[in-house]
């Protein structure tokens, strides 16, 4: 017998938390809310605080299981909610071949190898030379060997290991603290080579006043304030990922974290965020890239009046500078200041940028600068005297 023909269960149904609420799954407390808050207006019913208490919460509850939830965050973005949340990401990686793996493996030993043992070298020649030490330019050149140093440490290591097994995996946090030295350590290393490009800005057109202004006080302030610079640029970038909700697919199409490839996997409308952070990273990297080419630029107007042996050699270091300006620059250009879309040539330039770089920064100041030969030849020569002596 149907419900209609029963006024039994008409009764019941009518009755409130009996029949009739569990005839009715979906319940409407939007509208009960609506109601409840009308009849308050019109002074049918007196307002209770507990009461308007339970009837928010309960409404907050429904919305939440019924409805995807519409907030705003701290960029006024909308948002869906969701259930799920990352905790690790899977990196793809350069390769899915196993054999070819294990060459690669072998490539990038070699490449890490050489950027630790090149870095060291100029590092320790640097530090051991009290010439090169009293000098602004190597000065610099330290704390920029230390960088590359670092900046390979980054992300190097974990590739290598990544290439002996077959899980390539990095948790949320991991991930998060790759982005940040990442961005840190490149940041830094901009803010650096610009003010090495003003260090020879004043070496070539002041060079009378040349120790006087670069003294060793500015100095040290100019690199602090390279360092601020970097970790203000990099706690920006974390700022701005980790907030996005994470809570599908967990693959990045690359062999390290960066900021393209998470944001392409956060759960929401990420237009404003990747606007920030081309204004954050791709500017910087071309405002810092143009300041460089145009400092250079004076200086090769003002080499004209130069001597011919202080010319050549003034020459030398500023085409030194250059190069490594262009290895550095035009990768973080080409990969920060576009939309966050996939080209088929972007690892290869994120590996150019990470990997090859740092290895071909000591060999362009060592071969083509006569003061760091020297240096090291010195070292080396002290070294053996030592040695004989100690077996005297």
């Amino acid at each position: 017998m149907g419900l209609k023909g029963c006024s039994k269960c008409e009764r019941e149904a009518e009755k409130p938390g009996r029949l009739g609420r569990w005839l009715s799954p979906f319940p409407r407390p939007d509208l009960l809310l609506e109601q409840r808050m009308a009849r308050r207006r019109e002074g049918s019913e007196s307002p209770s605080a507990p009461t308007r208490g339970r009837a928010y919460r309960f409404l907050q509850r429904a919305k939440e299981e019924r409805f995807p939830i519409m907030s705003f965050g701290t960029l006024g973005l909308m948002k869906k909610g969701n259930d799920s949340k990352v905790t690790e990401f899977v990196l793809l990686g350069l390769s899915s071949s196993w054999k070819l793996q294990l060459f690669i493996f072998l490539i990038f030993l070699l490449l890490y190898v050489a950027i630790v043992l090149g870095n060291l070298l100029i590092l320790v020649t640097v530090r051991a030379d009290a010439h090169l030490l009293q000098s602004p330019m190597y000065y610099f050149l330290g704390h920029l060997s230390f960088i590359d140093l670092c900046l390979s440490c980054v992300t190097v290591p974990k590739m290598l290991g990544d290439f002996l097994q077959q899980n390539k995996t990095v948790s949320f946090l991991g991930c998060m603290a790759q982005i940040y030295f990442l961005h840190f350590l490149g940041a830094s290393e901009m803010f650096l080579l610009t003010v090495m490009a003003y260090d020879r800005y004043v070496a070539i057109c002041n060079p009378l006043h040349y120790l006087t202004i670069m003294n060793r006080q500015l100095c040290l302030q100019l690199v602090f304030a390279c360092w601020c610079g970097g970790f203000i640029h990099s706690i920006t970038q974390v700022i701005l990922v980790i907030q996005l909700p994470f809570c599908g697919p967990n693959e990045l199409d690359n062999f390290y974290c960066d900021v393209p490839q998470v944001i392409k996997l956060a759960c929401m409308d990420t237009y404003m965020v990747e606007v920030l952070m081309i204004s954050n990273s791709g500017l910087l990297s071309l405002v810092c890239f143009l300041v460089l080419i145009f400092s250079y630029a004076v200086i090769l107007i003002t080499l004209r009046t130069r001597f011919c042996q202080g010319r050549s050699k003034a020459l030398s270091t500023c085409a030194s500078h250059l190069t490594v300006v262009s290895l550095i620059f035009v990768p973080c250009v080409f990969i920060y200041l576009r939309p966050f879309y996939s080209f088929s040539v972007d690892k290869a330039v994120s590996v150019f940028y990470t990997t090859i770089t740092p290895m071909l920064n000591p060999l362009i100041y060592t071969l083509r600068n006569g003061d760091v030969k020297n240096a090291m030849k010195r070292l080396w020569s002290h070294k053996f005297s030592l040695k004989e002596k100690q077996k005297r």
